[in-house]
């Protein structure tokens, strides 16, 4: 059995497959695939019960979005996984908008945010579509905050993992995390 690879690895084979070797992305997709699966399965587990749509789902539909990605230019896996991230969030908020409308107009899919806004309030529930418009404005504001907490939300990253994949301290992502989080509770809480 042969060992995954790291970060590295990774890297290498994006690149690789961005210049044209299928036998690279071949290699990638089951080392892509099952993190991809782990974000979902994390993500969803904070879903309302009776949620339609299942990580396998969320999964496939994301990596077929990133295979089709012709014109990107990898350039390595912290890149790959956030783009995911953003994907993962225009399904999500797709999903719920098409059952918002199959209701006629009732209520959106309430999602858990996580667990260090639920240390504020353990039962708040937010309507995913009040999220991806506060998170559009806060991006207009504060586009490395709205980062982080897409990455900490949609893909379920540490805080330390988040500071890898944006190239910057654990310190600062705990700063922008706090201010990001403080913005988008209130901008929600308006919403209400």
């Amino acid at each position: 059995m042969s060992e995954t690879p790291g970060p590295e690895g990774v890297t290498r084979l994006l690149v690789e497959w961005q210049n044209g070797d299928e036998k690279a992305l071949e290699s990638l997709i089951p080392i892509v695939y099952g993190e991809l699966r782990a974000i979902a399965r994390r993500y969803l587990s904070r879903e309302s019960p009776g949620h339609t749509l299942q990580s396998t789902a969320l999964v496939h539909e994301t990596y077929f979005k990133l295979v089709g990605q012709q014109r990107m230019r990898w350039q390595n896996r912290a890149q790959f996984f956030g783009i995911a991230a953003q994907m993962m969030r225009r399904i999500l908020v797709d999903h719920a908008r098409h059952l918002s409308r199959d209701k006629r107009g009732g209520a959106a899919t309430k999602l858990s945010l996580d667990e260090a806004m639920a240390k504020a309030e353990p039962e708040t529930e937010v309507d995913l579509l009040a999220l991806d418009e506060a998170l559009t404005s806060l991006a207009l504001i504060d586009p490395r905050g709205a980062r982080i907490i897409e990455l900490r939300f949609f893909s379920g990253l540490t805080l330390d993992e988040t500071a890898e994949v944006l190239g910057i301290s654990s310190g600062t992502v705990k700063r922008d995390w706090s201010t990001a989080r403080a913005w988008l509770y209130r901008e929600m809480r308006q919403k209400l």
